[in-house]
């Protein structure tokens, strides 16, 4: 399996494709990095040095990438956080040609566009640009519930309102959907929920809550979503395998007091999880 992986990158910390590539390589992946930015670290320290690469440069590595005849053997492609729509039209530019090379490619957009208590944290044109084109582009889309709420225009109190939600979102192409961060009337206050669906339905995890808050953790889940679906061809299956990495994981840092998540000191969740949680069907 070879996953051309587009997102951003830090050199300290683990956000973007430093959260992203590591899970799929320790499952045995083979992953392809292209990264649209390349910071000192993540801009939550509220200081950071390095640079945001263009479209162009996006293009002239796929370029090269084609020149070296291993885009039929892509597997599928996952992309994160866009800068630009510069950017997003040269990962969909990107996604077209892998598809041209291999038709059976899947494309995975996490559509990072904000979060509940943040707010909207792209720059303007980025929510129009991944309604409109990213979106409809997708096989799979990974959004939180925030992001839920503002691609669909469905404002979400009950469980029902989020399988409403997730029915819009793969109406609008992409057939599966995972809702991470989902909390409803529901929602137990010690918990939190994760929602995926799939031609089969709607299958919900609920995991204990952690009172914990680091970066990175968004990537992580959709790429361990990403493999797992490419290898279960199942919503359910999965979510409860990536649902279990990233609470093992992210339990391990809040224990070990770490504002970064311990992607590398805690890489045995990946594999062998801890903890394991059943999905409910809707």
């Amino acid at each position: 399996m070879n996953i051309l992986s587009i997102q951003s990158h830090v050199v300290y910390g683990h956000v973007g494709n430093a959260s992203a590539v590591f899970p799929m390589q320790r499952l045995g992946v083979e992953v392809w990095p292209i990264h649209t930015v390349q910071f000192s670290n993540h801009t939550g320290y509220g200081a950071w040095k390095g640079r945001v690469f263009d479209g162009g440069m996006i293009d002239e590595v796929m370029e090269g990438i084609s020149e070296r005849g291993v885009l039929p053997s892509c597997t599928g492609v996952l992309s994160g956080y866009m800068g630009s729509a510069d950017i997003g039209h040269a990962i969909l530019s990107a996604v077209e040609r892998v598809r041209a090379a291999n038709p059976k490619a899947v494309y995975c957009c996490d559509p990072v566009i904000g979060d509940v208590g943040r707010g909207v944290f792209v720059r303007p044109g980025i929510p129009e640009f991944m309604r409109e084109q990213a979106i409809p582009a997708a096989d799979i889309v990974t959004p939180n519930q925030f992001e839920l709420e503002l691609l669909t225009d469905i404002e979400i109190r009950t469980i029902a309102d989020a399988h409403r939600a997730v029915e819009a979102l793969r109406d609008a192409g992409p057939k599966v959907v995972l809702v991470t961060s989902l909390v409803t009337d529901e929602t137990p206050d010690d918990a939190l929920d994760m929602m995926a669906a799939d031609a089969r339905g709607a299958f919900r995890v609920r995991t204990p809550k952690l009172d914990t808050s680091v970066n990175g953790a968004g990537d992580a889940i959709a790429a361990l979503f990403f493999v797992h679906y490419l290898r279960e061809d199942s919503a359910a299956a999965a979510l409860a395998k990536a649902a279990a990495s990233i609470y093992g994981l992210l339990k391990r840092t809040k224990e070990a007091g770490s504002r970064e998540i311990l992607t590398v000191a805690a890489q045995d969740e990946f594999v062998t999880p801890t903890h394991q949680f059943q999905p409910e069907k809707l």
